[in-house]
């Protein structure tokens, strides 16, 4: 046991020494809290600014076209080609918007002439607003009242809510539990390939530079393999707690530098409305409407974060992050004994990748129904449930079932080091010899 703590301990302080790991434990936090954080931001700080020059020949538009803050609409006097010219000719003006004469009956060939690409935003408002205007003509045309429609409209958002075994109720939010799901997988379909390759690398390291035949002298072939195996997962386990301490600061950091942004922008626009006057007397400006939109839509969404049971989710990615790196390691030490150089793993790669990349595929299917017998017995059987059963965590998964798995994933890990132990003990001494899967039978039935 001295030996394996010996080996462990080597494994791990060689490889959280290197710059690549110091390097990679900061850059990965910034870049997981820039998913949360940079999103929210930009869409808060858009500027899709434009003036447009409107030419108008239906006549219908000209009194209809309503600025924004940040897109302004001019009517010239002139026709079609004067407002290209000053387009090109003055950084005044971004586009011409160019309206057809049968509109109405040809709602198609609306142009929007520009020396330089508009953003999707403007493109987006144009559009939205001539539908509405010519919407509104054709029900007033119809002798329909526009205030009996808008009227009629209604939204419609669902409010999920789960019922545990016991029949306690918990609001839920299903689109959150697919992205935490999906991103729970994709983070052990990772882990797993690049500590496991880091394992086989190493054994085909020491096996080409003959430090092997030294070290064997002094522990026995399954001590070593077992050291490098948990050496490694727990360089990878460090990693990974390092990133969820730095990550969870990150993102509450830009949690209140957004809080502080609606702050400020609430008490700039209350100043602005009371030196305006008239603006002051107003229940609530169009700027006031839209900063109080956005600001709930980043408290739902940090509301909706809030109901993730992130205990049990972290507790359970440690474990099956563990439990599959030990899985599959562990057939990655064999291939790496058995051969002579990396090239020569190809062949036997495959059944090993086999079925993390068929759990990454499956993965998308059970993330829309977490509840089918498909979705179980997948995250039931060891070499797929490190990845479907974080996919199916999120959603609510029975204690029975997340102890059933669990169990079959140690089993698995013990069956598969055992498989793993005895291919490594023959072929880490094995030199020159292309090996077949004939071969590798052969030393699994070697006493």
């Amino acid at each position: 046991m001295n030996k394996i703590a010996l080996i462990i301990r080597r494994e791990y302080l060689t490889r959280v020494r290197k710059k690549s790991f110091i390097i990679m434990t900061i850059l990965g936090p910034v870049l997981m809290a820039a998913m949360f954080i940079v999103p929210v931001w930009l869409a808060l700080n858009e500027e899709d600014e434009a003036n447009i020059l409107v030419i108008d020949d239906s006549f219908l538009f000209n009194e209809r076209m309503t600025d924004t803050d940040k897109i302004h609409f001019f009517f010239p006097t002139e026709g079609l080609d004067s407002a290209k010219a000053q387009v090109l000719a003055s950084d005044d003006f971004d586009a011409v918007l160019y309206i057809h004469e049968k509109i109405m009956s040809t709602p198609t060939g609306i142009q929007l002439i520009y020396d330089k690409q508009p953003g999707i935003n403007v493109i987006r408002y144009i559009e939205n607003t001539i539908e509405n205007d010519i919407e509104k003509f054709k029900l007033a045309k119809s002798g329909i009242d526009q205030a009996t429609i808008e009227a009629a409209k209604t939204n419609i958002k669902l409010v999920t809510t789960k019922l545990d075994e016991v029949g306690e109720e918990s609001k839920s939010n299903t689109e959150l539990s697919m992205i935490v799901g999906m991103f729970s997988g994709i983070l052990i379909y990772m882990f797993i390939f690049l500590y496991g390759v880091q394992v086989m690398r190493g054994v085909i390291e020491e096996k080409t530079s003959r430090i092997i035949e030294v070290i064997i002298s002094s522990v026995k072939p399954f001590q070593l393999m077992m050291g490098k195996i948990i050496g490694i997962a727990l360089v990878g386990l460090t990693q990974f707690l390092l990133w969820i301490v730095l990550s969870t600061t990150l993102i509450s950091g830009g949690k209140a530098l957004v809080t502080d942004y609606f702050a400020e922008q609430k008490s700039a626009t209350s100043i602005e409305e009371a030196m305006a006057g008239s603006k002051a007397l107003t229940p609530q400006s169009e700027e006031v409407a839209e900063q109080q939109l956005n600001e709930a839509a980043v408290n739902q969404l940090f509301d909706s974060i809030n109901l993730i049971d992130f205990p049990i989710i972290l507790g359970s990615f440690l474990f099956y992050f563990l439990g599959g790196y030990l899985i599959y390691s562990a057939l990655f030490a064999a291939v790496g004994s058995a051969v002579d150089n990396e090239a020569d793993t190809q062949q036997f790669m495959l059944p090993i990748t086999l079925p993390i990349i068929f759990s990454f595929v499956m993965a998308q299917v059970v993330i829309n129904n977490p509840e089918s017998p498909m979705s179980f017995w997948l995250s039931m059987i060891p070499f797929t449930s490190p990845i479907i059963m974080m996919v199916r965590i999120p959603f609510g998964v029975p204690y029975w079932e997340l102890a059933l798995s669990m169990t079959l994933l140690v089993l698995g890990f013990i069956g598969t080091t055992w498989i793993a132990g005895r291919i490594y003990r023959t072929g880490i001494l094995m030199y020159g010899k292309k090996i077949s899967y004939k071969e590798l039978w052969k030393w699994l039935r070697y006493h």
